[in-house]
């Protein structure tokens, strides 16, 4: 996963990112809301984790703005030293789907981190998956379209893979970089738009057939899903 990490504590902030390295994840880490916030405008991440005090924009501040600006926000964790119940709520009703308060053991830390990468599938155990007339087997890394089998490298499975995972909700070019190439900056970054230019063409995603990978201007890509209207009225 590609996590987001923000506190104005040093300490807890290198503690906290190391808890998540060390669980095999990626983090970027920030000092304030105002970073996080600019962030999270222009990539994207499958954790949010953020504290509740910082500076330039609180943590309710930015659960407030992610909720009413972002298309499709991540799971976010509040991260502080409140610990009343009145705070629990608020934290809550802004969006935050867990909550730890400070200081807490790693094994909790990292296994709510777990559990909030499981809302938007970030770990997908199945081995063959399907959507409309596409089979995915990653076991194999091959494709079916309509029932025949369509050649693809194994990046270009990993890209499509990812994009359906992801149905609906725009990824950042960044992220994508990071996700496939594992953030190689010495390849061109045209690779991702050959790569995708290719998978539009050898899956046929055209509205016709389900799905459409977007062009997200200034971002990314984003896997949209069409829904035939005729049958599911019929």
């Amino acid at each position: 996963m590609r996590v987001a990490l923000a506190d104005d504590e040093q300490d807890l902030l290198d503690q906290i990112a190391g808890i998540v390295m060390s669980a095999g994840h990626e983090v970027e880490t920030f000092r304030n809301g105002t970073d996080l916030q600019r962030a999270l405008q222009r990539e994207t991440y499958d954790v949010v984790m953020l504290d509740w005090n910082m500076p330039g924009q609180t943590g309710l501040e930015i659960l407030h703005w992610a909720r009413d600006n972002l298309p499709s926000a991540p799971p976010f964790i509040m991260i502080t030293s409140r610990g009343e119940n009145e705070d629990v709520v608020r934290g809550l009703e802004a969006g935050a789907v867990d909550y730890i308060t400070k200081p807490e053991s790693d094994e909790i830390i990292r296994a709510r981190l777990e559990a909030a990468g499981r809302r938007i599938g970030a770990d997908r155990p199945e081995t063959e998956v399907r959507y409309g007339k596409y089979t995915l087997n990653r076991k194999s890394k091959e494709i079916d379209f309509s029932g025949a089998a369509v050649a693809v490298t194994a990046k270009e499975f990993d890209l499509v893979d990812l994009l359906f995972q992801n149905l609906d909700r725009p990824l950042s070019r960044g992220y994508l970089f990071s996700r496939i190439w594992g953030g190689n900056i010495e390849l061109e970054t045209r690779t991702i738009d050959v790569h995708v230019s290719r998978l539009r063409s050898k899956l046929e995603l055209k509205p016709e057939n389900g799905y459409v990978i977007r062009t997200v201007f200034g971002f990314g890509y984003r896997m949209d899903a069409y829904i035939d209207e005729e049958a599911a009225n019929g």
